[in-house]
């Protein structure tokens, strides 16, 4: 995966909006953030899981997610090697970050 196709991905799902925090992009549903591009570096993305689903993703596929470390880490933001994940598996990961914050009105449509 490059930038191009995490920022085309993320950007398919209902009525997610780019905008920038810290100098990189977010994406947000309803206002809050799900995913971010290029943070900490130009290699990787961010995806705001479930903690159940970052095991999950971490353990099946350990050379494309990653726990962020610290406190935001241990809350679900999961880092992405993007050139390291495939999209299916990155499908899934985005997909779910999304359900995580987006209302409940968009979710059933």
């Amino acid at each position: 995966m490059t930038a191009k196709d995490f920022r085309k991905l993320v950007l398919s799902l209902p009525e997610t909006e780019e905008r920038s925090h810290m100098s990189h992009p977010d994406f947000r549903v309803a206002g809050k953030i799900f995913a971010t591009l290029g943070y900490p570096d130009k290699t990787r993305a961010m995806v705001k899981l479930s903690p159940e689903d970052q095991h999950n993703f971490s353990k099946d596929y350990p050379d494309a997610f990653i726990p962020v470390k610290g406190a935001w880490g241990r809350r679900g933001a999961t880092s992405v090697y993007l050139k390291s994940a495939k999209k299916e598996a990155l499908t899934k990961a985005v997909q779910s970050a999304w359900r995580n914050i987006a209302p409940r009105r968009l979710q059933k449509a």
